[in-house]
């Protein structure tokens, strides 16, 4: 029993210093953003380098824990805004809404996730090659709104075929007019966001809620 709790202390201790250690990458990305070194991030954190290599294995560990931990809480607030208890259009309004003011609250959290470092040859230290690593972040989204599509829409046969196709096109859609409009500021992003929806609304006005469910 003593070893048994023995380890689950040394569990507790060690997602806590985990955690610790993501939230000193935070402040540095968000200072920092695609040019976020391990160097820094260890300074940042008091340790040295192996030691955060030792929590994260590598610079593509440290990008994974934080990407996750970015994705998961986009995640939640995008589920939020699908849960809310309004009419259609409006949340999906306020969903697209959300994933635009979540990139533009944290720009830098953004680029680095999505975007490598600006430098034309950057040394290993210089920041994090992280442009091949976007595509299973906006996969892993383009999965999660394509279930909640399943969930609530009748969208006749191949239903769940046609919900990841959507899904998967809306993220694509949400990310590229997002990354265009936090670079160029062309417009408000409420003007933006009323433009999304009017391009999704067709097809999307059209079909039916499924019996049961929460409704989309």
């Amino acid at each position: 029993m003593e070893t048994t709790r023995g380890a689950e202390r040394q569990r507790t201790a060690a997602e806590r210093r985990r955690r610790e250690l993501l939230e000193a990458a935070d402040r540095v990305v968000l200072r920092d953003g695609p040019k976020a070194s391990m160097n820094a991030i260890a300074a940042e954190a008091g340790i040295t380098k192996p030691i955060l290599y030792r929590h994260f294995g590598d610079k593509g560990g440290l990008y994974r824990a934080l990407a996750k931990r970015h994705t998961d809480a986009l995640l939640s607030a995008l589920r939020a805004a699908l849960d809310a208890p309004s009419e259609r259009r409006e949340r999906v309004e306020s969903t697209l809404d959300t994933y635009l003011a979540a990139i533009e609250a944290r720009p830098q959290v953004y680029r680095f996730l999505m975007h490598p470092s600006d430098d034309a040859a950057p040394s290993p230290e210089q920041g994090f090659d992280v442009g091949r690593h976007s595509a299973p972040l906006l996969r892993r989204l383009g999965e999660e709104l394509g279930k909640v599509i399943a969930e609530r829409v009748d969208l006749g046969p191949d239903s769940e075929q046609m919900a990841r196709i959507w899904g998967h096109g809306i993220v694509g859609m949400m990310h590229a007019a997002g990354d265009w409009w936090l670079g160029d500021r062309p417009c408000s992003r409420e003007q933006l966001v009323r433009s999304l929806a009017d391009l999704l609304w067709g097809r999307l006005a059209d079909a039916g809620d499924l019996p049961g469910g929460q409704g989309f």
